[in-house]
């Protein structure tokens, strides 16, 4: 039902009672009394604007008798808006004046019935009006607590995301501490490898693992947030710089790509995804597959961009790995459903291993439910 609807009959209640009562009511010692409580009752819509002048149309109506169910009405009305009980009780004070004082100058009667008459007149009159201020203030508490509740929602809610970023610091302070140590402790004896190698190979080697060393480090703060780095995070434009960096560790590297410049229409999420699919694709290969071919392609697709990373048969043996746990390939999978994509590993018939992903070219928000930021499928195997 409408709420215009639901109004309207609301209100044809609200008059149609009052008039209902005036009209069976027994005639009283005055002659105006039924006109003025049929006015009253007919003014009683004016109660949701103006609810003191719809109670100024009942003060006749109290007077000769019959303004009972229209005085009602209104006074409960004004316990409801009213923010003050002062004024409520002054409206309750002048509608008591309006009926008892005609009443008793006129209509001769003993005094236990004065008493009960006034006795009668208050509870009738100071009822509604005190019910309807109670009815308002219940209101305001309920909606006091709801922001109380929703205050104390969001302190708990603050609380644990200050518990939460506390450890999360913690813990970056502890990575760094530990990791950061260990590259420190290579740099620094890679340093003095190149300084005393016999040969330009050995020294050449040494230095470029000082700098991987170094670089590490720097991704590590970063990543951790414990460096005010202002410089913007790896992505597509430091694709060319990888590949250089790991083709001196001896991988043949073919790279094919179309994507334009640096990516500027790429989003940086993605372009950042994307750098970090074929880092950790080419990390495998150099772990896995040691001086074998592979093949890295970028190509856009419409609204996508595909990325592949294929490698061929390892062509020496792959060093024994300290660990065998990497989590890699699942943290890369994490990533691609982050920016809404696929990924996509397997191993090949003759030995080698690729990785295919597809990215959108605008990583989606939170708040898209085209497309999801966990909407992103994989379908891994086992590294090789």
């Amino acid at each position: 039902m409408p709420r215009w609807l639901r109004v309207v009959l609301g209100e044809i209640l609200v008059v149609g009672i009052p008039v209902a009562a005036t009209l069976l009511s027994h005639p009283t010692a005055f002659s105006f009394a039924v006109p003025t409580a049929l006015v009253a009752s007919c003014a009683l819509p004016l109660r949701l604007r103006w609810p003191w002048l719809a109670m100024l149309f009942c003060l006749p109506a109290l007077a000769g008798g019959l303004g009972w169910p229209p005085a009602i009405i209104a006074l409960y009305r004004i316990g409801r808006v009213s923010r003050s009980w002062t004024v409520v009780v002054a409206w309750v004070c002048v509608g008591l004046a309006a009926m008892l004082l005609p009443l008793h100058l006129k209509v001769a009667m003993p005094w236990p019935d004065r008493v009960w008459s006034v006795a009668f007149a208050v509870v009738g009159l100071a009822g509604p009006a005190a019910f309807g201020a109670l009815v308002e203030v219940r209101r305001r508490l309920r909606e006091s607590l709801s922001e109380v509740r929703r205050a104390r929602s969001a302190e708990l809610d603050a609380r644990l995301e200050s518990a939460r970023a506390a450890e999360r610091a913690r813990i970056a302070r502890e990575i760094h501490d530990a990791v950061g140590h260990h590259a420190t402790l290579i740099a620094v004896q890679s340093a003095a490898l190149a300084a005393t190698a016999p040969d330009d190979a050995t020294r050449e080697a040494a230095l470029r693992l000082r700098v991987l060393a170094k670089e590490s480090l720097a991704e590590m703060r970063a990543a951790l947030g414990l460096i005010n780095d202002s410089r913007p995070p790896l992505g597509l434009a430091d694709l060319p710089k990888l590949l250089t960096r790991v083709c001196r560790a001896g991988l043949r590297i073919e790279f094919d790509g179309d994507i334009d410049g640096d990516g500027d229409d790429v989003d940086p999420a993605v372009g950042r995804a994307i750098y970090r699919i074929v880092q950790e694709a080419l990390t495998n290969v150099t772990k896995h597959a040691p001086a074998s071919a592979v093949r890295v392609k970028l190509v856009r697709d419409g609204a996508h961009v595909l990325i592949s990373v294929v490698n061929g048969h390892p062509t020496r043996p792959a060093p024994r790995p300290d660990d065998t746990g990497g989590t890699g390939l699942e943290g890369l999978a994490e990533r691609v459903r982050a920016v809404g994509g696929t990924l996509r590993t397997s191993t090949l018939p003759d030995g080698g291993f690729s990785v295919l992903a597809e990215l959108p070219i605008s990583a989606p928000t939170k708040v898209e439910s085209a497309r999801s930021t966990s909407g992103g499928t994989t379908d891994q195997m086992a590294e090789p």
